[in-house]
């Protein structure tokens, strides 16, 4: 992995902030909220020559009662567990607070290099601040505006001279599959990541909405690399009430646009909604692969079940194509199957057919089909070929292209599925008018 540095501080300190300027572009949620950020969130940064890689951390409160701060707690060691420099951020406006201090103390027991980061520090006139700080005994510290980008500069070459030397790795791999977990807020989503990758590595709580940005977790299974994107739960957009729902769900559609295959989770007691066909059409439209997913199946009998997944199967017709898998997040039920499921339909996503078999297939399959017609005029193919993979695509060469019947075209994606394995992915047709010429029909 690349080397790692790590924001902690507590709440409302404007780590988000810093994050989002490091990386150069707004990944995590800012708002003035306190504890918006509640997982962790990667970003790969390059700065004179040297990568490394930058985690947001949720803020650490002192206060145990709250439902989030243990989970939260927990995403912050981990981070501290795989990080080799902190930036320790507090508000220079505030000074240091009781917090702080514990939260120093914690970062002194690590035994590794910290960087104290006064930030708010908007004017010269109030780097006076850090010299109130230097009773956190920090050796390095640094007085940042993350807002607007005060001495950014210097503080990513403290970091760089910093850094461990560990040797570097690649960030994505080029045969890694990345794949999104989208659906309604909880239906289960953090807990199916959180048993596929072995770890808790996406914060769970019983309330919706606990998931705020897509997570990535970077895992190997199987032999096969796959980067899973966690995401807010999808809503519709007269639902969204607030700031940070409004760029909860711009990340979630984000992920599905990042994504080679969508895992579109629906919860077996309220499956096949509205909103879940929403996205899949969302799914469809982006082009991406497709597995609906019906979760916390432990909670009915095999009868129901049968009848569950028959009728998701009528509701949602227009992927019918998509594997249907009933899991149990909870008990592990069935969940070794997504693995298998993701890695097919996304060798699905990518196939290419040569065009000779292409060709041939359809001769076969068209000599006896009657083509459709108007006024006498009947359609004729003259070629086709497949222009792209990652959805599949083919532009048919025909005599005219007003003859092409939203009717024919799902014949034709029919024809295509039943001749080449194509489960899970879309399939794109265009349809081009060339002059006359020999044809296939």
């Amino acid at each position: 992995m690349l080397r790692t540095v790590a924001i902690v501080g507590r709440p409302n300190v404007g780590k988000s902030t810093l994050f989002n300027k490091i990386a150069g572009r707004r990944i995590s949620i800012v708002d003035s909220t306190p504890g918006v950020t509640r997982d962790r969130l990667y970003a790969d940064v390059e700065w004179r020559g040297e990568r490394f890689r930058i985690v947001d951390t949720g803020g650490l409160s002192p206060r145990p009662d709250e439902p989030l701060a243990e989970g939260i707690k927990r995403q912050v060691t981990r981070a501290l567990e795989e990080s080799g420099l902190f930036l320790f951020v507090i508000d220079g406006r505030q000074g240091v607070t009781w917090d702080d201090r514990d939260i120093a103390l914690l970062l002194r027991k690590t035994g590794r290099p910290v960087i104290l980061v006064v930030n708010k520090l908007d004017d010269p006139k109030h780097d006076s601040a850090l010299y109130e700080v230097s009773n956190l005994g920090f050796e390095h510290v640094v007085g940042v505006s993350a807002e607007h980008s005060r001495n950014l500069g210097e503080l990513l070459d403290a970091i760089i001279s910093l850094m461990p030397e560990d040797e570097h790795a690649e960030g994505e791999r080029d045969d890694e599959i990345a794949a999104a977990i989208v659906g309604r807020p909880n239906v289960g989503k953090s807990t199916l990541l959180n048993l596929m990758v072995g770890q808790e590595r996406s914060l769970v709580c019983e309330s919706p909405g606990t998931t705020r940005d897509a997570i990535d977790s970077a895992i190997v299974f199987g032999g096969r690399h796959f980067r899973f994107i966690d995401t807010a739960g999808l809503r519709r957009r007269s639902s969204i009430d607030s700031p940070v729902e409004f760029y909860s769900t711009l990340r979630a559609q984000r992920a599905i646009d990042k994504a080679h295959v969508v895992c579109l989770v629906m919860d077996a007691a309220e499956y096949a909604t509205d909103q879940d066909k929403r996205i899949a059409g969302k799914v469809v439209e982006k082009g991406k692969g497709l597995i609906l997913i019906i979760n916390k199946c432990d909670l009915i009998d095999g009868t129901m079940l049968n009848h569950l997944t028959a009728e998701v199967r009528d509701v949602m017709q227009f992927v019918d194509y998509a594997p249907l898998l009933s899991v149990s997040a909870k008990t592990g039920m069935n969940v070794h199957k997504v693995y298998p499921a993701i890695v097919e339909v996304h060798e699905n996503w990518q196939r290419r057919i040569p065009s000779a078999e292409l060709n041939q297939m359809l001769r076969d399959l068209l000599a006896f089909q009657t083509l459709p017609s108007k006024v006498g005029r009947e359609l004729k193919i003259v070629k086709c070929s497949q222009v792209s993979t990652a959805p599949p695509t083919f532009v048919f060469s025909v005599n005219d292209v007003d003859l092409v019947s939203k009717a024919f075209e799902h014949h034709i994606d029919k024809l295509f599925r039943k001749a080449w394995e194509f489960e899970g992915t879309p399939l794109r047709f265009l349809w081009r008018r060339v002059g006359k010429r020999s044809t296939l029909r």
